[in-house]
């Protein structure tokens, strides 16, 4: 997928191709050869298709010019005490890349041609430096157009990848952001490396994440304002785009998470356990400006829910996704991709709300570990109808993951808490004879704890609970 490069980098290399290289000078005092200055010289400012018919004419010359052969280094490794020339090269083998595809599998001829490259990546520790830049964009280039999948590409993945982490945390600078998020998409042409994208998650997925929060308009305690059905996007996202993320950054960073959602199958779960990818992408869809963004949030929605409706599906439910798909609906699209990926995911929900239940619905959320006020909870009829059902399903499946939830101190949601007493309380009412099986797993215990909450409502319903519980103590 080839993509402009954002004006940074561009402004960059331009400032770089226009400096002038005292090339007679390096040669004499040794820096480069004799050959090498030839080489250099024989696509160096000229017209593209004449660098083109040079470089294909001597492909195994190039390849011995950037990464050398034994006995023979390269030009990288030669010139590297003049950190003027290595950036006059870095550049120039940018170019060459981009505009003759053949040498990306010229150099793979050698058994490593990462080997002079990757350690240029730590040439220093500053940001602004731009060796280390520049390099992470001839290796984004490099693997991008020879798609190769040999041990030397596993082994620097992870190392190029570390760097670019780098750039997408400095949050001061959207540019260096933008460059990072685009070389990321550029290296996730396989499904190999797409999973060791996902290994490194808490390098490379965690700040995309922070990323669209900041896009949404919301920060650490989003997800709890939005489950609980009261979110508002602050001024800042993307309505105004003015929180610090443009709408091209945002487009890139939409297109990573897309494309590491074909491995969805393996990591969707994951996705969501871990990031609320549902719910924030659900906020993303209500807010999105365009339809280039719409177009990839609604893929990945249909990507991440087909690869695991049994998880996912109740999950979007709960996020009100249905009807959010009626109101995109109605917005004048032109794009028939997007349209087919609208269709596809209001039919898929569709199928799924007609043969769910009430009580499959409350299951579906307590599996989510994130409870709201829905209605089954001050429902009297559910509990009638439904407690023993709860206590029972799964071999105590619910009460388990119950316990789960309440053993989190959720300062930014104490209505989840809140709400767990209340379920206990009712659970206890409608089926008091399987006090014990909710005692054995520290629920009575986590209850009387509550009661001494800094939350009122949590004190509340905590008090509520233990109240039922010890009425049928004393009438026993």
């Amino acid at each position: 997928m080839s993509l402009d490069p954002p004006p940074y980098l561009g402004s960059l290399q331009n400032n770089i191709r226009q400096r002038p290289i005292p090339w007679d000078g390096a040669a004499r005092a040794g820096t480069i050869s004799e050959s090498q200055l030839a080489k250099i010289r024989a696509v160096d400012k000229v017209r593209k298709e004449q660098r083109k018919q040079v470089v294909e004419s001597d492909l195994d010359g190039y390849r011995i010019l950037f990464v050398g052969e034994p006995g023979t280094p390269g030009v990288l490794e030669s010139a590297s005490r003049r950190s003027d020339v290595v950036q006059y090269i870095l550049v120039l083998l940018s170019d060459l890349l981009q505009g003759v595809p053949a040498l990306a599998k010229a150099l793979y001829q050698d058994s490593d041609p990462y080997q002079h490259l990757i350690p240029l990546l730590a040439h220093s520790n500053q940001l602004e430096d731009p060796i280390p830049l520049l390099t992470s964009t001839v290796l984004a280039i490099l693997m991008a157009n020879a798609q190769d999948a040999s041990p030397a590409t596993e082994n620097a993945l992870p190392l190029i990848l570390s760097y670019l982490c780098s750039l997408t945390k400095s949050s001061n600078d959207a540019g260096l952001q933008d460059i990072a998020v685009m070389e990321y998409s550029s290296l996730l042409y396989s499904q190999t490396n797409r999973q060791l994208f996902w290994k490194q998650r808490s390098e490379t997925v965690t700040p995309l994440i922070e990323i669209l929060r900041k896009a949404a308009g919301f920060g650490a305690e989003s997800s709890a304002s939005l489950w609980s059905g009261n979110a508002a996007a602050r001024s800042g996202g993307l309505e105004g785009l003015s929180g610090g993320v443009g709408i091209q950054l945002l487009y890139h960073v939409l297109l990573v998470l897309w494309q590491l959602s074909f491995e969805a199958e393996d990591i969707g779960d994951d996705m969501n356990d871990e990031y609320d990818i549902i719910l924030l992408y659900t906020q993303l869809l209500r807010l999105s400006p365009k339809e280039k963004t719409t177009r990839l949030i609604l893929s990945t929605l249909h990507n991440l829910l087909e690869a695991s409706p049994s998880t996912l599906l109740p999950t979007a439910v709960l996020a009100r996704l249905p009807a959010l798909l009626q109101n995109v609906g109605g917005r004048h699209l032109t794009d028939p991709d997007l349209q087919e990926d609208l269709d596809k995911l209001k039919e898929m929900l569709d199928e799924y709300q007609k043969t769910k239940t009430t009580f499959d619905e409350y299951v579906a959320e307590v599996q989510s570990g994130h409870l709201r006020w829905s209605p089954p909870h001050r429902h009297q009829v559910f509990w009638v109808e439904n407690a023993r059902k709860i206590l029972e399903h799964e071999n105590g499946e619910i009460p388990r993951k119950m316990a789960e939830i309440m053993k989190k101190p959720w300062e930014n949601d104490k209505a989840v808490l809140a709400i767990a007493c209340n379920d206990i309380g009712c659970l206890v009412k409608e089926v008091p004879e399987k006090r014990h099986q909710l005692e054995k797993l520290g629920l009575k215990t986590r209850i009387m704890e509550l009661m001494q909450d800094a939350d009122e409502n949590v004190r509340w319903e905590s008090l509520r609970a233990l109240g039922g519980w010890l009425k049928y103590s004393f009438e026993n």
